[in-house]
């Protein structure tokens, strides 16, 4: 069974954290996915960061994720292996665990990947003395010796930002570039030394950069060396869910290969948005950031359209409708566990008949038919009344030696409409809500209390606060007092056996845990 989110961001960077700050402080509940593969892991510090220059990348990761989670996201390590569109909307995926996912939007900010020139020992150094950009690193080098690695003609560029922060700089020409006269007499005014022959590996004593070695043996001494790359998106999955890549180039030099979004960060596939470096290899980790929090309100207001979209569908369809998605999205919904305090209710009193309004799939029903109840199991959805028919009848034949399933008739209505016929000596109703803001909740359960038989027990749990993983948090529901007032029962007829509203702790999808409310009213018809 699939969990179900409204958003997925793929990638646990500066831009897919603040996407999903923003989206859980929306109360959306999203997922961040984080393969544990951040482009700056080597460097000691984040610059340029308002606020928390030079803290190192991982405990502003932390920091980050924390902030999601105090608001009700999950942060999750993993891979996303497969993802597609899904045939019942939105997107499917798969981590790496086997983890199966149902989004409705998806957010990518999986960054890139540097592209080294082939020179041994690069890598090993990057992102510590081998640097690719004087505005994230440039100030730590500052006044001492050092190398310009030229790629492309940009390698100009580079030069007169590092001649900015130190008096020795070295331009290592290589066979990438040969400067014209006019950039030749910019190097030789402002005293650049320019090296020829290509570079062959870095040259390191102690743990730091001591110089480059030529491919002729030369070694230029070196304090640290900048590297201009080409970034390349991860965009596996991307390409899975059919959204394009596009170069960035500046004239006829490379900088990267990125995911290709409009100006508010939405790819070409509806439903996908990308942040981050992996759309624009210039941008820093407060840029990053700063796109993240900018597509998470983009990606909550198409959210908030489709719900407003969704709740007239359901205002001007019905329930019927409503339900019928919800259960003919997903092939499981519920735990098939029995309700808590029906289970404590019902072992209490004599096995006779039962109706469950609004019964799903059928925990209740077939936990009261294994007791001994006859249940009438009813539900607005086709759907869910299907599934209970089918699991009493595979539940009961193994104990009944005629290979029956167990007691439970099941009936489709729609409250607002029909109600079934006959008493009972106990009526249930469990959770009994809907989307539907004109739902006759008060009405269908007056209708409950009259179909309790003499000595009969009608028993009525609501939701009172809600957890923040729920499915409208922000409701107000009405109390356990409300809801027996409203009943406006016969105080000669009725006895009240418990009028309550208890707190206790619910553990969410993803382990979390909230105090909730419930709303009880139990009461007992007189004989």
């Amino acid at each position: 069974m699939s969990e179900q989110w409204d958003v997925v961001v793929v990638g646990g960077g500066a831009g897919g954290l603040a996407a999903a700050l923003t989206l859980a402080r929306s109360r959306r509940r999203v997922l961040v996915v984080d393969a544990g593969e951040p482009r700056n892991a080597p460097a000691e510090g984040v610059h340029n960061y308002l606020g928390r220059e030079g803290t190192a990348p991982g405990e502003l990761a932390a920091i980050g994720r924390a902030e999601v989670q105090g608001y009700g996201g999950v942060v999750r390590s993993g891979r996303v292996v497969a993802a597609s569109a899904s045939k019942q909307g939105g997107f499917d995926l798969v981590l790496d665990g086997g983890e199966e996912l149902r989004a409705r939007r998806v957010v990518l900010a999986t960054g890139i990947v540097d592209e080294l020139p082939d020179v041994v020992g690069l890598r090993e150094r990057w992102g510590r003395d081998v640097l690719h950009c004087p505005y994230c690193h440039g100030w730590e080098v500052r006044d001492r010796r050092v190398g310009v690695l030229a790629t492309s003609p940009m390698a100009m560029h580079h030069v007169g930002l590092m001649r900015q922060l130190t008096d020795d700089v070295v331009l290592l020409l290589g066979d990438a570039y040969v400067p014209e006269r006019q950039a030749a007499d910019e190097l030789d005014a402002r005293s650049v030394e320019v090296v020829t022959g290509a570079v062959s590996a870095v040259e390191v004593a102690d743990d730091a950069l001591r110089g480059v070695r030529l491919a002729d043996g030369t070694v230029v001494g070196l304090e640290a060396l900048l590297v201009p790359t080409v970034g390349r998106a991860r965009a596996e999955v991307a390409a899975m869910l059919g959204v394009a890549t596009t170069e960035q180039r500046r004239g006829e030099t490379l900088f990267g290969v990125v995911i290709e979004v409009d100006g508010r960060g939405e790819t070409a596939v509806p439903g996908v948005w990308a942040v981050g470096n992996a759309t624009d290899v210039s941008a820093t980790v407060i840029a990053s950031a700063a796109a993240g929090m900018k597509a998470g309100a983009v990606v909550n207001a198409d959210l908030v359209a489709e719900d407003g979209r969704l709740a007239v569908l359901a205002h001007r369809d019905g329930s019927r409708t409503f339900w019928e998605r919800f259960y003919g999205d997903r092939d499981q919904v519920w735990s098939g566990r029995v309700n808590p305090v029906l289970g404590a209710t019902a072992e209490d009193l004599e096995p006779g008949t039962a109706l469950d309004l609004g019964a799903g799939e059928g925990g209740d029903a077939l936990w009261l038919a294994g007791r001994g109840w006859k249940v009438t199991a009813v539900d607005v959805a086709q759907t869910a009344c299907d599934r209970i028919a089918e699991r009493a009848g595979d539940l009961g034949r193994g104990d009944r030696s005629d290979g029956a399933g167990l007691p439970v008739r099941t009936e489709r209505h729609d409250l607002t409409e029909t109600f079934p016929e006959g008493s009972y000596d106990l009526v249930s109703a469990q959770y009994l809500h809907s989307p539907n803001a004109d739902f006759p909740r008060t009405a269908i359960l007056r209708r409950a209390a009259e179909a309790v038989a003499p000595g009969g027990t009608l028993l009525v749990v609501g939701h009172g606060r809600l957890a923040p993983w729920s499915w409208d948090p922000s409701l107000r529901m009405a109390t356990a007092d409300e809801v027996l007032a409203s009943l406006d029962l016969s105080d000669g007829a009725w006895e009240v056996v418990r009028c309550a509203s208890p707190e206790r702790t619910a553990t969410g999808p993803d382990g979390q845990e909230a105090t909730i409310t419930d709303e009880i009213v139990e009461v007992r018809k007189r004989p």
